[in-house]
């Protein structure tokens, strides 16, 4: 399994990032902010790894009623799921505007960036800064703010000044200037912050959400705002999130509308979940779902989605990992233990890992910080690196146990079976999309299928080829709740009618 191969195994999708053409408001009085696509880094998926709380969080996020300790000027979300597409966009902060790369989300309804008053989180060092001494619209707010999230917390405080989003000016904008980024997700992330486009039910500090303050401010022709993901692999163009109405050139036929349930999320009521046209019973009665273009997958109940995988043919990414070290590497790890080779020393000897029997700070870190290089290049085999030093272990255990070598090797590929991925993310055979079921979703009485290769994320070419669900689990408190994330409203353009408080699907042109 050579690096090529090593490398494919740990991408998942193509990152797309939303790079605005900050275009006029046209004719028709729609704003819009043109999506564009750059290439998936390793580190992006480290991110999704490095946060190993993550899960934990993003049920803390949906689920209803967990508080938040009790401190006003915090609530509990979290950050996104970053194993595969990302939309991203440029805004500007401040006058002149300051520019900052965000995730516009609709699964949170803060604005926050990072602070030039941040010094010391390295992340705030690898990304743009606000500096309130450069604005002539700065007004001092400087109440507390903290987001949670599983691995860590953003902090910091609350600041006023205009926000620039393509060509609309909102003025007197709430944001949160965060001075303190300790996890490693920020430093290997793209993005410098995140504007949620959510209901002001789930703001922290009850700041007033930008989305709030455009329609207050009549900078919209309608109180309605509408995504259009572009899919397409091949094709540059990213696609077009569309402020003050739709652009009919996004989507085919009508549009299927339903209420929205629960103000927070965009939530609101879905039907049965079919897979190849056959209930799979769980939702029959219904089941509260949420459209999400912070999310990358669909997450559901494990219930629902261990069926799902089960008849699509995943299995654990993670495992997959593993079983390629050992077909790659097994006979020459356990050559080398027979050998009496330095247990500590094996991995890196076969250019799996960049330690040689001594932990402490990686290479990649030491990297970014001294030569302020890629911060993906000491991660990229982290992944790799793990399951050679799991395997290195339990082979140390089976001679010990005087187990011939063929079976040495059966037992470490049947651990590697069940080892869990951390993530919950799962790989299907590419060769086998042609074949795999529609899965189908009802939405307002209407079915929205997606087809395989649809709902597969396919990323490289060839050999090097990695297939993956988009599906994962996801068992939320007071649940069950669906968040159909990026590969549904990639196939379904999205509409989120905040004056008539209701969320509309309709087939993405």
């Amino acid at each position: 399994m050579g690096t090529g191969r090593r490398l494919a195994a740990a991408l998942l999708l193509l990152q797309i990032l939303l790079l605005p053409s900050v275009l006029p408001a046209s004719s028709d009085g729609l704003v819009r902010i043109g999506l564009k696509k750059n290439p998936l880094g390793e580190n992006d998926r480290l991110a999704a790894r490095l946060v190993g709380d993550e899960r934990r969080s993003r049920c803390q996020k949906h689920g209803l009623g967990l508080g938040n300790g009790g401190d006003a000027d915090s609530d509990i979300i979290s950050l996104k799921n970053y194993m595969n597409a990302q939309y991203f966009g440029e805004i500007g902060i401040g006058s002149p505007a300051q520019k900052f790369t965000v995730i516009f989300d609709t699964g949170s309804s803060n604005l926050w960036v990072p602070s030039s008053k941040c010094y010391f989180s390295i992340a705030c060092f690898f990304h743009s800064k606000y500096k309130s001494a450069k604005s002539s619209t700065y007004q001092k707010n400087g109440k507390s703010a903290a987001i949670h999230y599983g691995s860590g917390s953003i902090s910091g405080f609350f600041s006023e000044d205009h926000v620039t989003v393509g060509d609309l000016v909102v003025k007197s904008q709430d944001f949160i200037e965060a001075t303190r980024e300790p996890s490693v997700t920020f430093l290997v992330a793209k993005f410098d912050g995140i504007l949620g486009l959510g209901f002001k039910e789930i703001s922290v500090g009850n700041a007033v959400p930008v989305w709030y303050n455009m329609v207050e401010q009549g900078l919209v022709k309608e109180p309605v705002f509408s995504f259009w993901f572009n899919r397409n692999a091949n094709d540059g163009e990213g696609g077009e999130l569309v402020f003050g109405g739709v652009d009919p050139n996004h989507y085919n036929g009508n549009h299927t509308y339903v209420p929205v349930t629960k103000k927070g999320y965009w939530q609101f009521e879905m039907g049965d979940v079919l897979v190849d046209g056959e209930s799979t019973g769980f939702c029959a009665g219904g089941c509260a779902a949420i459209a999400d273009s912070g999310t990358s997958l669909i997450t559901g109940p494990t219930t629902v989605i261990a069926e799902i995988n089960h008849k699509i043919g995943a299995s654990g990414v993670v495992s997959q990992e593993c079983k390629a070290v050992v077909a790659e590497y097994g006979q020459q790890i356990l050559d080398m233990l027979i050998a009496q080779t330095e247990p500590a020393q094996i991995c890196s000897r076969v250019g799996l890992c960049t330690f040689d029997g001594t932990r402490g700070v990686g290479a990649g870190i030491e990297t970014v910080v001294n030569d302020n290089a890629d911060v993906s290049a000491g991660l990229q085999s982290d992944a790799m690196c793990t399951a050679c030093e799991m395997a290195v272990v339990w082979m140390q255990n089976q001679l010990r146990q005087n187990v011939t070598q063929d079976r040495v090797l059966n037992y470490i590929n049947q651990l590697c079976e069940r080892l869990p991925s951390p993530m919950g993310e799962s790989a299907v055979d590419c060769g086998t999309i042609s074949s795999l079921p529609g899965v189908s979703f009802t939405i307002g009485n209407t079915i929205f299928e997606l087809t395989a290769d649809q709902y597969v994320l396919k990323v490289g070419e060839g050999d090097v080829a990695q297939c993956i669900s988009g599906f994962t689990a996801l068992d939320v408190p007071r649940g069950p709740l669906w968040i159909l994330g990026d590969v549904f409203m990639g196939v379904y353009h999205t509409v989120f009618d905040y004056g008539n408080s209701r969320v509309g699907f309709a087939e993405a042109a």
